[in-house]
């Protein structure tokens, strides 16, 4: 099996996988419970919740654990815009956000919100002076993703977030799910941030949202005791436990990682250049991700086709819907550039022969499958 789809989800570390086996086998008990059985647990969490922090650079009490990037993105949103409604009902974005964010904007738009899309540049980066233009009395929310899950381009987060400090009624949310575990990122001027364990080796299942502590949410989910006011529900110990583990590793020897990946990735794009091929992905983006159009063949049909030789890519985020990629309309207004867009997503775990397999059944295709 190849292997190339590392940003739909990654497989489990084992050691992580051990680690969430031997807490769930011996501390059963509820981390809300008075016992000894419910200290143990609760005292776990907060160490593992101190690892993360410590790695991220946030304090313990900024940690909001969830389900998934998904539902974080859902509490990073609503929860700010209800919570905050009073201030005003404006919310800057971008086309290039996730489907959990994309798909959010209908809901909150019928409850009064408006919603405005910057300007991107010609390499898909926000355009700063459209931003700056955009920002008003009515802004209380800006949410862009810090890279895009389809292309692998990287926003200059770090540079918004400086911006936006001048507008202290203006909170800044990015979704930071791509970027952990593959290039560094600087949390400072980033309000709330959401992520997954699934997307650097651990289980699926689990993910955070960082909420700074000056910031408060309307909870998307009511109930009783947890690790935080903002998220009812009784705590998954293992799940928390081994996304720290995942954590430590996967932002272990980082320099080292990120060094072999763009290796794998430069090979990757001289190989694709000598095909009928047109690549989508920039000079911007993450070499972790290699997005390219194909002439004449839809991108399902060729990602079955690899499939049969048992490679995987996608065509698209995994979460997303429709015959297109919204990313490559968003960064191409090209229809039959985005419904032909295929993408593979490598890791340190990837080797140059798996690629090589690749490339050439790629092109044992690119004949046989063109549409005449």
């Amino acid at each position: 099996m190849i292997y190339l789809d590392y940003s739909a989800t990654t497989p489990v570390e084992k050691s992580v996988l051990d680690t969430f086996v031997k807490v769930t086998t011996n501390y059963i008990g509820n981390p809300n419970s008075l016992h000894k059985l419910g200290f143990e647990a609760k005292e776990l969490i907060e160490a593992s919740t101190l690892q993360i922090a410590n790695i991220l650079g946030i304090k313990p009490n900024e940690i909001i654990y969830t389900s998934g990037a998904t539902e974080a993105n859902n509490m990073a949103l609503k929860g700010i815009c209800f919570k905050y409604k009073n201030r005003g009902k404006k919310i800057i974005t971008t086309h290039l956000e996730h489907s959990s964010i994309l798909k959010e904007i209908p809901f909150l738009e019928e409850n009064g919100f408006i919603v405005e899309y910057v300007n991107l540049d010609e390499n898909g980066l926000v355009d700063l002076s459209d931003l700056k233009s955009k920002l008003d009395d009515e802004v209380i929310l800006v949410s862009i993703t810090a890279v895009n899950s389809e292309t692998g381009l990287r926003q200059p987060v770090e540079k918004i977030g400086e911006i936006l400090k001048d507008y202290p009624k203006v909170l800044f949310h990015s979704d930071i799910t791509q970027i952990i575990g593959k290039d560094n990122i600087d949390l400072t001027c980033i309000d709330l941030a959401s992520f997954s364990a699934q997307k650097f080796y651990g289980m699926k299942g689990i993910g955070a949202l960082i909420k700074k502590e000056n910031i408060s949410l309307e909870p998307l989910i009511h109930g009783g005791a947890s690790t935080t006011i903002y998220r009812s529900g009784t705590p998954a110990t293992a799940l928390i436990v081994s996304m720290a583990k995942a954590l430590r590793l996967a932002t272990d020897s980082l320099d080292e990682k990120k060094k072999y990946v763009k290796e794998l990735s430069n090979y990757l794009k001289e190989n694709l250049q000598s095909l009928d091929v047109v690549l989508n992905s920039n000079d911007y983006c993450l070499p972790h991700i290699v997005n390219f159009s194909l002439n004449g063949i839809k991108s399902e049909t060729m990602l079955h086709a690899l499939e049969t030789k048992d490679i995987y890519i996608s065509t698209k985020t995994a979460c997303s819907k429709g015959d297109y990629s919204d990313a490559i309309l968003a960064l191409y207004n090209d229809k039959k550039r985005a419904s032909t867009s295929l993408r593979v997503s490598i890791s340190n775990l990837t080797t140059k022969e798996e690629l090589t397999e690749f490339v050439k059944a790629l092109s044992s295709y690119l004949n046989s499958l063109k549409i005449s």
